[in-house]
């Protein structure tokens, strides 16, 4: 009875576990690696694909499901298991998903051929996409049943996304029973739409992800502890009132499934709740077909994935992602048709960090604007034009063209798909009964080993983050508890020193801020005052992020 790591081991992109178990072969996730963790895993599979049985799917993320098609082209024909929703939106996003490698290779080749190269295959195409629809099965939450001879699941909501569950897996072999829970991505308490993530109460094992184990989330300013929908469009709904005020358009830079649905949400939200007296009926278009897709996806499965307010909504036969002044562009012309109209509007695109998609035509066309507002909502990566426009660039270029960035820059606060460090530890928390051990996936390198070891020291649970391709035998004695125990001691020293540091920082870059803003009031409509409010900004926001790590320090004792 083993358990290989062959993605998401101290990477958060590329979600793949295997479990051996009485002569089978079952992959948790089998996910597509993106940015630097492909150059770490790599793309192709590190197992013959004909010789895996089944597949259990936490959710449909690419980072989780994106390999899928691979797998079945290169020879898997097992069955894929996953909840009713999560392959209902992996029917879009896989064949989504191989329509882009498709489109990159015909890029790559057409280069190639110029340069006398040999040309390349696409990873997988839409066609191993579909072909890999017709091997799944779904099952709704919280239903024990059979997979095979000493192979038990059960599917319970991680409140990540729609269809997202944790899974449980009980393993029989040679008369020993263990059971490991997998935790999927957890989802952040409150989010719109869909259920809070279910506690689970016990199991010998659990495989948990650990993307933001070493912060909190901001929220919205004013919030209370729990952060209702009225909070969360408020800032939104703030926004919309300044830029139409000035004329200007706001401009969202949204992943197409889950963030654009919960915006939608939100928008709907303002509109019906007059928060928006003199904008009766906000003109919002959806410019990404994916998302649309996506959106439709979410609307037919309502009974057991939508939360208690949006449900409220359900029964007076609303539909809550829909509203009257929302207007859905399909086709490449009415994309285009967006930056020809007159009057303000909200525009919601894709891709969320603005690498690639119809986001970036409308970027073109509204960051030189000073009366537009680009609003981001999602986490942005190193080296995204999503994560320069938003720390503060003052030229970004487009299509090969230099654009003046005068627009208002905004984040939107308390709104992500993941719990955050306070969350990750209630659900840990809230097992009955303590796991014999926890392995810490699905986070970067630093950050996953911090979370182990806080996991350890916090509620005394044996813990230890993963390398890639390590294999744990679960009937025998072979978890590196003294190795994870001397991995924390180092930690701790180093988080000493860097705490230490923070102390005498962040007191000073706050001052800073404040004075920059301070100055660009007073500049007002001179040159330079927005230059001076985005500088202001990005510290202020790295300053925010510094108060917080030392809060947690302070919280914990350590140190001191």
């Amino acid at each position: 009875m083993k358990l290989t790591f062959f993605g998401g081991a101290r990477t958060v992109t590329g979600s793949c576990t295997l479990i051996e178990c009485a002569g089978l072969q079952i992959l948790v996730d089998c996910g597509l690696p993106q940015g630097n963790d492909e150059k770490k895993i790599g793309l192709e599979l590190p197992f013959r694909a004909s010789e895996i049985d089944y597949v259990f799917l936490t959710h449909a993320h690419i980072d989780h499901s994106g390999r899928i098609p691979l797998l079945v082209r290169d020879g898997f024909r097992g069955t894929i298991h996953s909840t009713e929703a999560t392959a209902d939106l992996c029917s879009i996003m896989l064949a989504d998903s191989g329509h882009i490698q498709e489109m990159e290779t015909e890029w790559q080749n057409r280069k190639r051929r110029r340069s006398g190269k040999r040309e390349i295959e696409p990873l997988y195409t839409v066609e191993d996409a579909h072909k890999a629809m017709d091997l799944f099965t779904g099952h709704p939450y919280a239903k024990r049943f059979t997979v095979d001879a000493g192979i038990e699941v059960e599917f319970s909501d991680a409140g990540h996304l729609l269809g997202s569950s944790s899974i449980q897996v009980w393993l029989t072999e040679g008369g020993e029973t263990r059971s490991i829970v997998f935790s999927g991505d957890i989802g952040n308490l409150d989010q719109p739409i869909i259920n809070d993530p279910v506690y689970l109460e016990e199991a010998d094992f659990v495989v948990m992800e650990s993307t933001y184990g070493d912060r909190l989330h901001a929220k919205p300013e004013h919030a209370s502890q729990k952060v209702s929908t009225e909070e969360r469009s408020k800032e939104l709904a703030d926004i919309i009132r300044e830029t139409f005020a000035r004329g200007g358009n706001v401009i969202i830079p949204s992943f197409a499934v889950g963030r654009t649905q919960e915006l939608l949400y939100l928008l709907r939200h303002i509109i019906t709740h007059g928060m928006l007296p003199e904008i009766p009926q906000i003109p919002v278009f959806l410019d990404s077909p994916l998302a649309i897709e996506a959106t439709k996806v979410f609307s037919r499965n309502i009974e057991g994935y939508f939360d208690e307010e949006a449900m409220e909504l359900v029964a007076k036969g609303l539909n809550p992602l829909m509203f009257e002044s929302l207007t859905t562009t399909v086709t490449a012309d009415e994309s285009r048709e967006l930056n020809r109209r007159d009057g303000s509007a909200v525009i919601i695109s894709s891709s969320g960090m603005c690498e690639a998609g119809r986001i970036k035509h409308h970027l073109k066309h509204n960051l030189w604007r000073a009366q537009s507002t680009i609003v981001f909502c999602g986490y942005q990566a190193n080296g995204t034009l999503g994560r320069s426009i938003l720390d503060g660039a003052e030229k970004v270029t487009i299509f090969g063209e230099q654009i003046d960035v005068r627009a208002s820059i905004r984040k939107l606060e308390g709104i992500s798909g993941h719990a955050d460090q306070d969350g990750l530890i209630r659900w840990i928390s809230e097992f009955e009964k303590k796991p014999k051990h926890v392995f810490v996936v699905h986070g970067d390198e630093q950050v996953a080993q911090y979370f182990a070891g806080l996991i350890a020291t916090t509620l005394n649970v044996s813990a230890w983050a993963p390398e890639l391709n390590q294999t744990f035998d679960l009937l025998g004695d072979s978890l590196p508890v003294a190795k994870q125990a001397k991995l924390e001691t180092a930690g701790l020293k180093e988080l000493q020193a860097a705490y230490a540091q923070l102390d005498r920082s962040v007191a000073s870059l706050q001052s800073v801020a404040d004075r920059m803003r301070s100055h660009g009031s007073q500049l007002d409509r001179q040159a330079g005052a927005r230059e001076a409010q985005r500088l202001a900004n990005a510290v202020s926001r790295f300053a925010e992020d510094l108060d917080t790590l030392r809060s947690r320090w302070d919280a914990n004792g350590k140190g001191r």
